[in-house]
């Protein structure tokens, strides 16, 4: 929980402001998707399901908590009718809740998607525990930097945590590569390997936000780049990537029922 720096303008708080509404309302409405959905897909994929819902309700719950410290930190008024004036009030502002987020969050998002690929239950179990582990690592790596002022220990903690993130995201883009093509029809192997490649794009979005403080960006600038950037990047991650775990069980659950599932 560092200090938040002053001098914010109103279109700097604003669009911080913005940013985590769009999260609280993108995970919300996604969350309640996700589980409206689970009738509709066969029993094999409502767990894959039923965790993508349980991801989108974590970070509802964080962004609410990040928006409601956001909003307590300010005040933002308008004298006589002229520009809105922001300043701070003195409370903490708490990104904690970020880091509690992804803790939780982000090796589920990985053992969803291993699940909806249905792959055999060895291979399945030895990867949620890889992903899973190294992921969670990848997260308590990096929080020590984001709590630093000291560039160079930032930059220290975001090298280390950068060894994990590596590992996970090579094993999504190669090794899961043969599952994909095992899929049962083109659409749910094309609709595996989306979801497995937008992982992989919106996860190197974070390391990128991470630096903003660490190559020279300071101020209120910094903090409303690192706010939306992480908002934006959370969206993707969960909430979107989420819609491609539903299309996979839908898909799948179809081909299944119709009759028409391939052999392995």
């Amino acid at each position: 929980m560092a200090p938040l720096p002053d001098g914010f303008s109103y279109a700097e708080w604003n669009a911080t402001y913005n940013a985590l509404s769009f999260g609280i309302a993108a995970m919300g409405s996604a969350t309640i998707f996700f589980w409206l959905q689970l009738p509709n897909v066969t029993k094999s994929y409502r767990t894959a399901l039923t965790i993508t819902g349980i991801v989108t309700l974590i970070a509802t719950y964080h962004y609410i908590r990040i928006f409601n410290s956001w909003s307590e930190a300010f005040t933002v008024a308008s004298k006589d009718g002229g520009d809105y004036e922001v300043k701070l009030t003195g409370a903490p502002f708490n990104d904690g809740y970020r880091y509690v987020d992804w803790l939780l969050t982000v090796p589920l998002l990985l053992i969803e998607l291993i699940l909806v690929m249905k792959l055999p239950q060895a291979e399945t179990v030895s990867l949620s525990w890889k992903l899973g582990l190294a992921s969670a690592l990848m997260v308590a790596l990096g929080y020590p930097g984001e709590i630093q002022e000291d560039l160079s220990v930032r930059w220290f903690w975001w090298c280390l945590s950068m060894i994990p993130f590596c590992f996970v995201v090579f094993t999504l883009a190669v090794g899961l590569a043969e599952a994909t093509s095992k899929q049962p029809s083109p659409a749910a192997a094309s609709l595996a390997s989306a979801a497995r490649y937008l992982t992989v794009l919106s996860w190197c979005t974070y390391p990128f936000v991470y630096m903003v403080k660490s190559v020279g960006l300071a101020g209120p600038a910094a903090t409303m780049y690192e706010q939306v950037g992480y908002s934006l990047a959370d969206v993707l991650a969960k909430a979107v990537f989420g819609v491609l775990i539903w299309a996979i069980a839908a898909e799948k659950s179809a081909v299944e029922e119709s009759g028409k599932l391939l052999p392995n």
